[in-house]
């Protein structure tokens, strides 16, 4: 183990993790609404479901290489263009969302039915419904399943190194090619996603622990 070279690619990598938090968080945001959205008016609108069927079929049944090709590679020739980081996060967010989007559908469906039955005998109205039962029981119970989709999206993230985005894999590759050594670089790409990975498992566990604390003082 060379450790002055570890060292000495310490500040590179550190510099390619802020970018991959950032461009992980950002994408992860946009599939997070994305997917809240989406679920929305699938239980809203039951004109929409064979679209979104459709929609999560194909983003979920294509892999995300690919998508992230026509993204950045084909739709400039129809004059559209994106940054590699901006194609990134468009790119990743969509393709989460439709996982998010399940997600949410499975803590939605969740919900006992008496809820919502009671609701509307009281007169609630259906956004009143949505905003003071579903969602908030929906999100609660979704938190483990999100959690491990945050991590998937932040390792998904390594994609991005093939559109020249100098995030975590991309930096280790130029210090491979840069100094020939193998061990040392890689090493710390799987250490820094590994502890990164920790650090989401955590976050997530101690938001259910005080949603579920909330959620009993209520009650």
């Amino acid at each position: 183990m060379d450790w002055n070279l570890l060292a000495q690619i310490a500040p590179a990598f550190a510099r390619a993790a802020a970018l991959t938090l950032l461009v992980s968080a950002g994408a992860a945001l946009l599939g997070l609404l994305g997917g809240f959205a989406l679920n929305v008016c699938r239980e809203f609108w039951a004109g929409v479901r064979p679209l979104y069927g459709a929609f999560i079929g194909l983003i979920r049944g294509t892999p995300f290489l690919i998508q992230l090709f026509i993204l950045y590679y084909g739709l400039p020739q129809v004059g559209i263009t994106f940054t590699p980081i901006a194609a990134t996060v468009i790119g990743l967010g969509v393709y989460a969302s439709a996982y998010f989007a399940e997600i949410f559908r499975a803590s939605w469906q969740s919900i006992p039915a008496g809820q919502i039955e009671a609701a509307r005998v009281f007169g609630l109205t259906r956004l009143q419904i949505l905003r003071h039962i579903q969602a908030p029981q929906a999100l609660r119970l979704a938190l483990p399943m999100v959690t491990n989709q945050l991590i998937l999206v932040l390792k998904e993230s390594s994609v991005a190194s093939i559109i020249t985005v100098p995030e975590l894999t991309m930096t280790a590759g130029t210090v491979v090619a840069e100094t020939f050594s193998y061990v040392e670089p890689y090493l710390l790409l799987g250490l820094i996603y590994w502890l990164m990975a920790v650090a989401l498992s955590r976050l997530g566990r101690l938001t259910e622990k005080a949603c579920h604390a909330t959620a009993s003082a209520r009650t």
